[in-house]
């Protein structure tokens, strides 16, 4: 079996030396290249030339960034059966993707877990989605005012958690690292200091129901949970799974206590009514999102820029994995 490893040098929860024995223990049973990444992109890249040259399988080493680009070259000229098989080996410091596939958090353990599968031919077939945004300054477009879709594997969104994830991204880049804390004192600030949440923007517009308007947040889910605080679960959407369509969590307006009533809910599965200003669907195969001013837009925890929409599909049965 031919293999091509995806390793990201930068990946928060792996060492140089721990991503040696990774690379040691997948050769002894594959035929391996192995490729670093380099710059923003490139594992999109090594992910199209691994569909283009025939590889059968891609292993991903590190977060759901380098996931997110590997899918996305992986799936450049759309689903096929003749595509590489994708494993996972979480290095990042979330790693949703691969704990949805039921991957140790631990680095060597995933490792071992993907050799046994891959002895054994464990894959499945994965449903996924695409978002394509509008009102952006990106010049590549399928359609006017439309950029190309771009894969989500497990979650897209438009607005607050976009910005939190932009402020979390700005805190990187001046040396911090990326923790549950962080998000949290993130997402804290831009709820109490934002404006969005007190002047909602955005319309969710589901085919066959009327529009819900003046919402903040707009998240869209593949899997559950949707991320971690930690080993902590956040599960807004806990019906969202590969096996069905996308699930939709949006808010309107609210203050402190009702969101602190929310995100309880969120990390405890507990019983009764989300409230009148928490919006959920489950099993969409679309649904867009239009705002009335450029709202942060995000696919798989990473910030995209700014848009005033964002469209939203589901495609079954996309990509085979290893499980």
């Amino acid at each position: 079996m031919r293999a091509l490893v995806v390793v990201n040098p930068a990946a928060t929860s792996t060492t140089a030396k721990m991503r040696d024995v990774l690379v040691g223990a997948l050769a002894s049973e594959l035929k391996l290249d192995v490729a670093e990444t380099t710059h923003r992109g490139h594992g999109q890249e090594l992910g199209a030339q691994a569909a283009a040259e025939g590889i059968d399988l891609v292993v991903s080493v590190g977060g759901d960034g380098t996931v997110n680009e590997i899918v996305n070259g992986l799936l450049e000229k759309g689903p096929s059966p003749h595509l590489p098989t994708l494993a996972v080996v979480p290095g990042g410091s979330t790693n949703v993707f691969s704990r949805a596939l039921g991957r140790s958090r631990d680095p060597v353990e995933a490792t071992a877990e993907i050799i046994s599968s891959v002895r054994a031919g464990r894959t499945r077939l994965v449903s996924l989605g695409t978002a394509s945004a509008c009102g952006t300054e990106d010049s590549g477009a399928e359609e006017a005012g439309w950029t190309d879709p771009r894969w989500f594997v497990f979650a897209a969104g438009l607005g607050f958690d976009a910005e939190v994830i932009a402020r979390v991204e700005a805190q990187r880049a001046e040396g911090r690292r990326s923790t549950g804390s962080l998000y949290v004192r993130e997402a804290t600030a831009a709820f109490l200091l934002g404006r969005e949440r007190r002047r909602p923007a955005m319309t969710l517009q589901v085919p066959g129901e009327p529009p819900v308007d003046d919402l903040f947040l707009c998240l869209v889910s593949n899997v559950s949970p949707w991320t971690y605080l930690g080993a902590r679960p956040v599960n807004p959407s806990p019906e969202a799974s590969f096996d069905t369509g996308l699930d939709v969590f949006g808010m309107s307006r609210m203050g402190p206590l009702r969101m602190l009533r929310t995100l309880r809910r969120t990390l405890t599965r507990s019983s009764g009514t989300w409230g009148r200003r928490v919006h959920r669907r489950h099993d969409l195969e679309e649904l867009s999102v239009t705002a009335s001013r450029p709202q942060g837009w995000q696919v798989d925890g990473d910030h995209l820029g700014t848009a005033t929409g964002l469209r939203v599909r589901h495609v079954p049965a996309a990509l085979r994995v290893v499980v």
